[in-house]
Formats: C-alpha cells, sequence, structure tokens
C-alpha cells in the first residue's frame, strides 16, 4: 500500500504549485514512497497545466482533479483525500507558503505514535504575512482556542499529517480543515503541535479575509462544540471472537 499522499487544494495558483511539487518531489522522493494529489479548485489561469507538465518533467506520480465551479478549501480536501491511495495523507496549501522540507519531521513524528487516530499539526511560529493578515489570525485563532481549547495555536496553518481512514470517518462541512484538531481530539485522537516554516507568498493573493477567517467560522465552531458534546467514541475491547473452519478456510 503507498503510503503517502500529499493534498494539495489549489485555485489559481500558477507560478505557484510548479514549485510546490518540485519541492516536494525534492524532499520526498528518497524517503517515502508517495503521490500528490492536486484538486483544481475552479481556477481561470493555467495551474492545471502546470501542474502537468511539472510533474511529467519529475516522473512525479500525480491525481489531478478539477471542479468546474470552485467549492472552496475543505470541499477541495475532501474531494482529493476520497481518491487518494496512501496510507497517510499529507496536506499543504498551494500557494507556497508552506515549506515541505517540513513534511520529514512530522512524517517521523507520525511514525512515533502509537494511536489510531492522529493528527500532526503545524504551527507557523514565525509569520510571514503582512501585519494586517498576521492580526485576523492572531484574533481568529485566538476565538476560536476560547471556544474549542484544542491546544492548537494556528488552526489556518495549511501542513498537517493525518491518517486517510481517521478523515473518513470525520463529519463533513464547509471550513472544516480548519477544525481537524478539535474533530479527531473528539474520536480519542492524538494531537501533536509542530513548529514549521512560514514563507512569504511570491504569486497570486489570499483567498482569506477578516471575515471567513473569523465571523463565517462562528458558526462552525459552535458547530463543532455540539459535536463534542453529543459524541461518545467508546474504547472497545474484543473480548471472545469465533469463527466457523469455513470462515477459516475462506480467509
Amino acid at each position: 500500500m503507498l503510503k503517502l499522499s500529499v493534498v494539495l487544494p489549489a485555485k489559481n495558483e500558477q507560478g505557484n504549485i510548479g514549485r510546490l511539487i518540485e519541492e516536494i518531489h525534492t524532499a520526498l522522493v528518497n524517503h517515502h514512497s508517495f503521490e500528490v494529489v492536486l484538486t483544481d479548485d475552479g481556477s481561470t489561469d493555467n495551474t492545471a497545466q502546470e501542474a502537468i507538465e511539472t510533474a511529467a518533467r519529475l516522473n512525479c506520480a500525480l491525481t489531478l482533479l478539477h471542479h468546474p465551479k470552485s467549492c472552496g478549501q475543505s470541499t477541495a480536501v475532501h474531494s482529493a483525500v476520497r481518491h487518494a491511495k496512501g496510507e497517510w495523507i499529507a496536506t499543504l496549501d498551494a500557494d507556497g507558503q508552506n515549506d515541505p522540507a517540513d513534511l520529514l519531521a512530522m512524517l517521523d513524528k507520525a511514525s512515533s505514535l502509537h494511536s489510531e487516530h492522529f493528527c500532526i499539526a503545524g504551527y507557523r511560529n514565525k509569520r510571514k504575512d503582512t501585519a494586517w493578515v498576521h492580526f485576523q489570525s492572531l484574533v481568529a485563532n485566538a476565538v476560536r482556542q476560547f471556544f474549542l481549547r484544542d491546544g492548537v495555536p494556528d488552526s489556518g496553518c495549511g501542513l498537517k499529517v493525518f491518517p486517510r481512514n481517521t478523515f473518513l470517518l470525520l463529519p463533513y462541512f464547509d471550513h472544516m480543515h480548519r477544525f481537524l484538531p478539535a474533530l479527531i481530539r473528539r474520536m480519542n485522537g492524538e494531537v501533536i503541535v509542530h513548529p514549521v516554516n512560514h514563507r512569504e507568498r511570491t504569486v497570486g493573493e489570499s483567498k482569506y479575509n477578516v471575515w471567513n477567517r473569523l465571523w463565517v467560522g462562528i458558526v462552525d465552531m459552535i458547530g463543532v462544540m455540539w459535536l463534542r458534546k453529543r459524541t461518545k467514541w467508546p474504547t472497545i475491547e474484543v473480548k471472545h471472537s469465533s469463527h466457523s473452519e469455513q470462515q477459516n478456510e475462506d480467509i
């Protein structure tokens, strides 16, 4: 089974996506078997073609999905994970601000865990955004932390590693990508915060502002709080299991 699928949700990232795929390939090719799964979320530029040409030049496994109409980052991630073949998923933002070199240390941490469900969550402790964008993120994270208390200081960081099967057990809703650690804690999963590098965007503009960082997320936070309070995730101990001789032969 393929170990890792690197998931990239992308909208109008021409000029960024090719360089990012090349960096992912350089970081992982000598260490892990992997594929790149890219969801082109309604791009109006040459994001998809740039990705195809870069992957072909590198002989890098690429699955390209396309949303004719933009559905947002969470839906783009959800589509990619559903089509991924890897046991583990690594997500990165497609704008090039996440550094693929951080993946190796995050994957090493994941390998040391014994939990069935987990999330290694990136923490951009030295942001390269403008002061205004940084302020918006601080406010949004402070409000989210007040309500959810999931121990993750940077919910907006795109760099995360988690099992594919864990993700597929989570409830799907718009903006869910910002609540992955809280949702995984809800199922008794382990969440590890890992400091990561953050880089300046060199091409294009951010898709986020104070509205979609904070106010839109308030309804989602209330929903996640409700889910946590209404969920019972039992520890199951199998005390006995018997199979007929015919069943054993079939196995």
